[in-house]
């Protein structure tokens, strides 16, 4: 399994780490524009290899040829947020970043499956499918996951409970359209309803939305990488390992929940081949209407995003 990353920042630096060390890939490529830092962080990742346990090979390189032959292609590349600035401030720049990686990528490796964590996510997902051409199943976005971990956290935090006793599923945008499903959420097995109010339960949702701007604010000089990185590394196994794991991804929607023709952050099937089916989960009433909306809200962004390449 060979797996490679465009884009050797924090997020693409740590997610390659989180991927070596895993063991399930025998190589993964780590490219970047920034001559010698790619190269640089692959060899300080080997030279790990015998105090951390793994015997990944990590190679850096400034261009795509090394990645050639990839099962999994990672696009972190892109311009982090800075404080003030929206996940959609980013999307002209971002649109000829991450448009140009995608071509790169699929000319060197046409089997790949596609994972998209540049923001803003959902946009630049549609992008890189159009961009790729690839069956839409093999391209999908790292939004849902890392969102759904944030809610989590909140919850346990709030409760002071262990993190694996808060079962939590965000859903939707990765954006002020963010679906928070409280009505399937669990602690301890009991409905969250039943542990928490409905004021705290909505502070939660609201922080959940905002979770990656409130570390933009106290970094000041960067975003989030550590728990992206691991929720990345969450759907890179589960393609690598063809788990048939079912986890919250940007992916294309062209019937479930009476939503068609966009990316947007649903519970999917994941494996081999990338999306083996969208998972149609139980929402109330108005978990299901805010899903439709922020599907009709996206999908008028990554038509903003799509033009962009004309």
């Amino acid at each position: 399994m060979k797996v490679s990353i465009a884009g050797a920042g924090f997020y693409g630096s740590t997610l390659a780490q989180r991927v070596a060390e895993a063991g399930y890939a025998g190589e993964v490529v780590l490219t970047d524009i920034v001559e010698g830092k790619p190269q640089g962080i692959a060899l300080d990742l080997m030279q790990s290899r015998p105090l951390a346990g793994f015997e990944t090979r990590v190679v850096g390189s400034n261009g795509y040829e090394a990645t050639a032959g990839s099962d999994i292609c990672v696009i972190t590349a892109g311009l982090p947020r800075k404080p003030g600035m929206s996940r959609m401030d980013l999307l002209e720049v971002n649109a000829r970043i991450v448009g140009d990686v995608t071509r790169r990528l699929v000319e060197a490796s046409p089997g790949a499956v596609l994972i998209v964590v540049s923001n803003p996510l959902d946009e630049m997902t549609a992008l890189a499918a159009a961009v790729s051409e690839l069956p839409k199943e093999r391209v999908m976005g790292q939004a849902g996951l890392l969102d759904s971990a944030r809610f989590r956290h909140f919850v346990a935090e709030r409760l002071g409970v262990p993190t694996h006793e808060v079962l939590a599923i965000t859903l939707g945008s990765h954006g002020e359209t963010m679906v928070p499903v409280p009505s399937l959420a669990t602690v301890g097995g009991q409905p969250l309803t039943e542990v928490l109010d409905q004021a705290t339960i909505d502070e939660i949702v609201q922080r959940t939305r905002d979770g990656g701007a409130e570390i933009v604010v106290l970094l000041k000089t960067g975003s989030a990488y550590f728990a992206p990185a691991a929720a990345a590394e969450t759907m890179v196994r589960a393609v690598a390992e063809n788990t048939n794991e079912v986890h919250p991804v940007s992916a294309w929607v062209d019937g479930a929940y009476g939503i068609a023709g966009v990316y947007l952050g649903v519970p999917a099937r994941l494996g081999r081949g990338g999306v083996q089916e969208v998972v149609e989960v139980d929402l109330d009433a108005g978990e299901l209407a805010a899903l439709r909306t922020a599907a009709e809200a996206v999908r008028g962004k990554q038509q903003e995003a799509l033009g962009l390449l004309a």
